[in-house]
């Protein structure tokens, strides 16, 4: 018979603890995949934001739960509609604010009369804003103000317009301030809703 070096036979011992060893040790591997799996994700995908305050009144409301896409974004650019979060400018970088794209790169935005009219290459004479998806037509836009927005601003807006602190007030936001988009809204229970789908579009 021929000799042969009996390198992947276990010894009889090894035999009663090898799967008990080996149980754990996988258990171990996946609880640490996951682990970091979960951070991965709630770090650098998606985020959780509370709804603070009554700017975006009556599409959200104050203590609402939303999840906040940020991998979207990196991407791709903002589309008008979005519903985005957005820095805090001049404060807390914890803090934030949810509001809703209205306007985009080298566009040219006028409020006048309660109402937002686009200038673009698609419009060069310019087109009203049709909200009529996420507004009711009675609310009106206050603020007269006409803005050329440079390549790398947004202009924003909250839905609640007459007690929105946006970019009538702030100004133009820059695109480094928007952390991500709204994904979802996860509470409370009777409003849950994929958040991510078209709104205002020219």
């Amino acid at each position: 018979m021929d000799d042969f070096a009996p390198d992947n036979l276990l010894a009889p011992d090894d035999l009663k603890t090898y799967p008990l060893k080996s149980f754990f040790s996988e258990l171990f591997k996946v609880i640490i995949l996951g682990a970091f799996a979960v951070v991965a994700i709630r770090y650098f995908v998606f985020k959780p934001f509370v709804v603070k305050g009554a700017s975006m009144e009556p599409n959200f409301r104050e203590k609402e739960y939303l999840i906040i896409d940020e991998l979207t974004y990196r991407l791709n650019e903002p589309q008008r509609g979005d519903i985005v979060v957005l820095r805090n400018q001049g404060q807390d970088d914890q803090d934030y604010f949810l509001k809703r794209v209205v306007a985009l790169p080298g566009e040219r935005i006028v409020i006048m009369n309660g109402r937002v009219k686009i200038y673009n290459a698609p419009h060069t004479g310019g087109k009203f804003l049709d909200e009529s998806l996420y507004l009711s037509p009675a609310v009106l836009t206050f603020g007269d103000m006409d803005v050329t927005l440079k390549a790398d601003q947004y202009f924003v807006l909250g839905d609640n317009r007459p007690a929105s602190l946006d970019s009538r007030r702030i100004g133009p936001v820059a695109r480094s301030e928007i952390v991500g988009r709204a994904f979802l809204r996860g509470w409370p229970l009777s409003r849950i809703e994929y958040l991510a789908k078209d709104y205002a579009r020219d």
